[in-house]
């Protein structure tokens, strides 16, 4: 598939800041014909180059630990090893990756006494894998489900942010989900445009009750709605992962500066050799230069960084992907 047109991809950038707005709202927001935006959003649902799906923040939920590993691998075993990673249902992301490590790997642990097992016997007993380094995920500043491509101004994306849910401020530090607000979350995460009538009939609601469950769980901030799209489709064509070194006392000053940056899809704290992962999407190489040396270069707190280009996602948010291609929620 290639690139996605200038609409198309403004289009996108749209339904990254509120997937779940309608076609209408979409338009009006981005001066587009509702018809037009139905049409063209509609064909890259359903060839796979988009999917709305939702995350959940385990971390605050108490539902799992992130860890963000590089794997080091045989010879021309890549592709096996990103795919049996891929396919275990703990990895949230997959990537080949340039540099000292061959694949990149993000997994949920679902509790601290599986980590251990985890990290020591299941993922190094994963055949080709002959190293592996772990950073654990302290704090995120920045989600992909938060970022949207640079494609909108200012003045749109405030449009957009109004059709969304409200936010109810900073979600508390940690949130307990009952049975009933799980079972939402799935089908969230698989339909992330799922209507209230279908939610309702699905789980025996009303849809009153159904248009509650999900509104609050999206205003609590324990769930992020999110519009899968590889970044080469919306002309980004360079993604790296910058492992930085970051002084104690200035963490959250520079977390929160990236995160701010139109360029920075996944922001985070990290345990390990280096203390932030950053991911960054732009268009070509002289951007990212750009990047390290202007945005980068200031930051007097940041004492290292270590720069790695993703080759290919095999799987991201927990979809895997065939080519540029997004597979169904499994």
């Amino acid at each position: 598939m290639t690139a996605l047109d200038v609409l198309d991809r403004r289009l996108v950038a749209a339904l990254q800041v509120s997937p779940r707005a309608t076609w209408g709202e979409i338009g009006g927001a981005v001066g587009e014909n509702e018809r037009t935006v139905a049409r063209r959003l509609q064909r890259l649902l359903s060839t796979g180059a988009v999917r709305v799906t939702a995350i959940l923040d385990e971390l605050r939920c108490g539902l799992g630990t992130p860890v963000h590993l590089h794997v080091q691998v045989r010879p021309c075993t890549v592709e096996q090893v990103a795919e049996a990673l891929s396919q275990r249902p703990d990895t949230r992301s997959v990537y080949g990756v340039t540099g000292s490590a061959d694949v990149g790997c993000e997994l949920v642990v679902p509790s601290r006494e599986l980590l251990h097992d985890v990290l020591t016997a299941q993922i190094p007993a994963t055949p080709g894998i002959t190293q592996t380094q772990t950073q654990v995920v302290l704090y995120a500043f920045q989600t992909v489900a938060e970022w949207h491509a640079p494609y909108l101004t200012e003045e749109q994306v405030t449009l957009l942010r109004a059709t969304a849910p409200p936010s109810a401020g900073p979600p508390p530090e940690r949130v307990e989900l009952t049975a009933a607000e799980r079972d939402v979350v799935a089908l969230l995460a698989a339909d992330g445009r799922i209507g209230f009538t279908a939610i309702a009939e699905r789980l025996d609601l009303s849809v009153p009750t159904a248009r509650r469950r999900v509104t609050a769980l999206l205003d609590r901030g324990v769930v992020h709605l999110r519009a899968e799209v590889e970044p080469m489709l919306l002309g980004l064509e360079v993604e790296a992962q910058l492992w930085l070194s970051v002084r104690a006392h200035g963490l959250d000053r520079v977390g929160r500066t990236l995160a701010a940056h139109p360029s920075v899809r996944y922001c985070a704290a990290t345990s390990g050799a280096h203390t932030m992962i950053v991911q960054v999407a732009v268009a070509h190489e002289t951007e990212l230069y750009r990047f390290l040396t202007t945005v980068l270069g200031p930051l007097d707190d940041v004492t290292d960084v270590n720069v790695t280009l993703i080759t290919r996602a095999y799987k991201r948010g927990h979809l895997r992907k065939s080519g540029l291609l997004t597979l169904e929620y499994e």
